[in-house]
């Protein structure tokens, strides 16, 4: 893939911020062969935690799905972090996003098409993937929402 996705993310007014260092004893991403594992990333805006709380009580789904957004660029800044261009990102295999939530919301695949259309946007057919979306009675910092994402590299 050429520079297809940064030349997407220019379009839509996207820029990549810094990628983000761990919280605690882990690593951001790990390269195997040719998959990128990045971890779960939070919807972190200019530095800081810019969406908190359950969304369904104290965000809408809305609300939650541009967390999620925020979430899948700073899956695609870790993984120019980890390739250093990504022209080196052939695809995305899957995602795993989890919601902050009450347990009797239902809305997860809503809130988590907030990254899934995002990805899909920027990478054409090579953003298609598979995915879970799944209640999480509370994430790291409180934070709405927290994805983590398998690509092909070369």
């Amino acid at each position: 893939m050429t520079n297809t996705i940064e030349k997407n993310l220019e379009e839509l007014g996207v820029v990549l911020p810094q990628a983000a260092a761990p919280a605690a004893n882990y690593l951001p991403f790990v390269k195997t062969g040719n998959q990128l594992f990045v971890s779960g990333q939070l919807p972190m805006k200019d530095g800081a935690l810019a969406m908190t709380g359950k969304v369904g009580r104290d965000l809408s789904v809305e609300d939650g799905a541009q967390a999620a957004r925020l979430c899948a660029i700073n899956l695609l800044a870790q993984a120019k972090a980890a390739t250093g261009d990504l022209s080196k990102v052939v695809r995305l295999i899957k995602i795993v996003g989890f919601v902050n939530s009450d347990g009797d919301f239902e809305n997860q695949p809503q809130v988590i098409n907030g990254a899934s259309d995002f990805l899909v946007e920027v990478m054409g057919d090579a953003g298609r993937h598979a995915r879970s979306a799944v209640s999480a009675g509370a994430l790291p910092f409180n934070a709405a929402v927290e994805i983590e994402a398998i690509f092909e590299i070369e």
